[in-house]
């Protein structure tokens, strides 16, 4: 029966409500008069009867001026009481007018002031009523799956709330680490110690943890996250705070715990008058603008407002992508999409020129370690000539700054890309000792979170579809930093360079990849599947070092680095090789890699940069099947 009566339209439902209305108004009327009484019915009022009849004939035109039939009963909230008090208050005094005009002098005059309370609890009451009897319909219609909300403050009131206004969760209980809040109720749940979680989870049969501190810091977010890992229950949590002030998001719009919630640490707010230095009123441009860094770099140059941003990309997709992001981003920043190779120095030059371009951000680089490994030719092609050649195009054009984004992997390295990097910062600094006007700055880091070709997406991607997740080594270790606080840094650096300046990011602690495996398993409600474990659900798999791979990843090539300004930046103190002598190196590298010879290239990379340290198994497929051929 009250199924089909919620399926009514609108219009009848208003019409329902007022019928309503209009049958407890006269009710609570004679329950005031019959209350004052004692029970004892006057019959000096049988004449006035009609007086029980005539509330609802001004008071329902007033509550529809007040907007009580237009609210929806599921969504009610308190604001109701204000429209119910002014309407009843409105009807006792009309009502009293009509007494005294009409003369009724047997009428108690006090039951009027306890009509006003009974038609209070009686139109009030019908809608809070008539709300939980939607609501609980509405749950029994589509299950909703049992949570605890860790946080009982403002943000985890809203989300309890939103909530129960929603179809997805039902809130059971909340945990809070303020001991003053342990056992209080709101709504119905209570608030418990964080360490009886484990019992709260067995005994109430919650199936997630939502995490509702979207104003707390990164640093504890880690620690309650590493104390929840253990759980190994789903955690999702409230997005943060500056993306519920901007009403980018609401808060009922959970999200999967990442990673870098885990990982990551707080960030030193960025200094403005960096970010702006070499950006504010300048004609900027990015090589590599689509990737996962140089996309980065644009959002964050967009809001340091240039003049314009030029996009240089190869990949004609990533850069329709990157431009219209930037499109709904910065719609008022002047942007020029342009399609070419870094290898193109002619392109490079007349791009530079005919845009005069000031500030240059040189992201444009093949990164992925096993790949440029065996495509070694390419690899030194694209990331060494590359940069020298967009160096040489910069300084003919009169660029004022170049950036270079180099890689941590440039630190004594033990495979291709990292050499072609460390090649590309050797270039750099040769054109700062030979007296160039462009101002060369280099800044290295490590990994970013969630970048193309990391381990983030991967084991992501291995952890949905049931395992097994793969890594190298057990004991392989890796930096890691969230790609804004790279962008962010990078750009700051670049602000602070002088001219052949090394900056090197502070990537806080190394991260063993096994136990960010095993984190992202138990995150996502699973349990590692080993000796100990024989059950579980996921496995990880080790499938041996790739060639080229490390261990062990490296800021710094010697033992020299100096203080900045920024407490996350620093300068190394590197060797650079004279510009004749890296000349010459440079011109039979690049015979080698006209001619394709890639073990000739090999050798001259490793003669040109001192400290690469080659893998012994490193090949070039292209050479090999050559090889296979001839005989």
């Amino acid at each position: 029966m009250l199924e089909k009566l919620l399926s009514f339209s609108r219009h009848h439902k208003m019409a329902l409500l007022m019928l309503l209305d209009a049958l407890l108004l006269p009710l609570a009327l004679w329950s005031a008069v019959l209350l004052r009484l004692g029970g004892n019915w006057d019959p000096k009022l049988d004449p006035y009867l009609w007086i029980f009849a005539v509330p609802p004939l001004w008071v329902l035109p007033i509550f529809i001026k007040l907007g009580l039939y237009r609210a929806v009963l599921k969504f009610l909230d308190d604001r109701i009481v204000y429209t119910v008090f002014v309407g009843v208050s409105l009807s006792v005094l009309l009502l009293m007018a009509v007494i005294l005009m009409a003369g009724i002098a047997p009428f108690p005059r006090t039951a009027i002031v306890i009509f006003w309370v009974f038609a209070m609890a009686y139109i009030g009451g019908s809608r809070f009523f008539l709300r939980g009897i939607v609501r609980r319909i509405d749950a029994l219609d589509a299950p909703r799956r049992p949570v605890i909300i860790y946080g009982a403050g403002r943000a985890g009131l809203q989300l309890m709330a939103a909530l129960h206004e929603g179809r997805e969760y039902r809130p059971l209980a909340f945990v809070d680490d303020n001991p003053q809040l342990w056992r209080r109720t709101f709504r119905g749940l209570t608030v418990h110690d964080p360490l009886t979680l484990p019992q709260l989870l067995q005994d109430s049969g919650a199936e997630a943890i939502l995490l509702a501190m979207p104003s707390a810091s990164r640093g504890r977010h880690r620690q309650i996250l590493e104390q929840l890992e253990t759980l190994h229950v789903p955690i999702k949590r409230l997005p943060g705070m500056a993306d519920l002030v901007s009403g980018e998001v609401r808060v009922e719009e959970l999200r999967e715990v990442e990673i870098d919630d885990v990982l990551g640490r707080d960030q030193v707010p960025p200094q403005p008058e960096l970010l702006a230095a070499n950006i504010r009123g300048k004609v900027v441009m990015v090589t590599g603008a689509g990737g996962s860094i140089g996309a980065e770099l644009c959002r964050q140059i967009v809001k340091n407002r240039p003049a314009r941003i030029v996009l240089f990309e190869l990949s004609e997709y990533a850069l329709y992508a990157i431009d219209q992001e930037l499109a709904r981003l910065a719609p008022a920043v002047a942007r020029t999409p342009v399609l070419g190779s870094v290898t193109d120095t002619a392109r490079l030059s007349s791009v530079l020129q005919a845009f005069a371009v000031e500030t240059v951000y040189h992201a444009a680089a093949y990164k992925h370690v096993p790949m440029v490994e065996h495509n070694p030719v390419a690899g030194i092609v694209n990331n060494a000539f590359g940069t020298d050649s967009c160096a040489q195009a910069a300084q003919d054009a009169g660029v004022a700054t170049f950036v270079l984004i180099s890689t941590d992997k440039a630190v004594r390295p033990t495979n291709v890309m990292g050499a072609s990097k460390r090649l590309a910062e050797l270039t750099l600094q040769a054109r700062h000792a030979a007296g160039s006007r462009t101002r060369f700055v280099m800044v290295r880091f490590g990994n970013v979170l969630g970048s193309s070709g990391s381990v983030v997406p991967l084991f992501k991607q291995q952890i949905a579809a049931g395992g097994p997740v793969t890594l190298t080594h057990p004991d392989i270790t890796r930096y890691f930093m969230t790609i804004p606080e790279a962008a962010q840094l990078v750009i700051q650096a670049g602000a602070m360079g002088e001219g052949g300046d090394v900056f090197v990011l502070d990537m806080g602690e190394p991260v063993k990849i096994i136990d960010l495996a095993r984190r992202m398993i138990h995150l996502s409600g699973l349990e590692v599947r080993d000796d100990y474990h024989p059950h579980g659900d996921i496995e990880i798999r080790c499938t041996g070092l790739r060639p080229g791979e490390k261990l062990y990843e490296e800021l710094l090539i010697g033992d020299g680095v100096l203080a900045t300004d920024h407490p996350r930046i620093m300068r190394a103190q590197e060797y650079h090789l004279p510009p004749a002598q890296l000349a010459g190196h440079l011109a039979a590298l690049r015979s080698a890699c006209a001619a394709l010879d890639a073990p000739r290239a090999f050798a001259e990379l490793q003669q040109v940069v001192h400290e690469f340290k080659a893998a012994a198994h490193t090949a070039d497929w292209v050479a090999q099947a050559a090889g296979h051929n001839d005989d």
